[in-house]
């Protein structure tokens, strides 16, 4: 690798199909909220559930079991042609009967909303100034 001390420390790679760029899910996400992440953000994503994760009451398996089912129960509900992002609670509800820890994931974080404002609102004041 050639080294170009004004761009930075980087590795010249072939991508070839592979994507420059993934969104990425982070902060306060967890299994109950899978239909709307994947509504939002489509399927090739980084999904980083740390605290849906981690703090799974049955410990940091069971917390990416319930991930894991939360979010394959979503795609193939999405490949069966159903409306998932209308159905996903009770999608949810449906996978959690055959997988406890999805249903302790979901107890537990039932409360937590998806509430998506901007938080980059505008914060300026418009200065008056006169007339000349």
């Amino acid at each position: 690798t050639d080294i170009n001390l004004p761009q930075g420390l980087f590795f010249a790679q072939n991508w070839a199909s592979l994507r420059k760029v993934v969104p990425v899910a982070s902060g306060g996400i967890h299994a109950g909220q899978m239909h709307q992440l994947l509504d939002y953000l489509g399927d090739d994503v980084v999904l980083q559930f740390g605290g849906g994760t981690i703090g799974h009451p049955d410990g940091i398996q069971a917390g990416a079991t319930a991930n894991r089912v939360a979010l394959e129960s979503m795609v193939m509900a999405r490949n069966e042609g159903r409306n998932y992002v209308a159905e996903g609670p009770q999608i949810l509800r449906d996978a959690a009967k055959t997988c406890g820890p999805l249903q302790t994931a979901l107890d537990l974080w039932k409360d937590i909303s998806f509430n998506y404002t901007s938080t980059d609102t505008a914060d300026f004041v418009e200065t008056p100034t006169a007339n000349i």
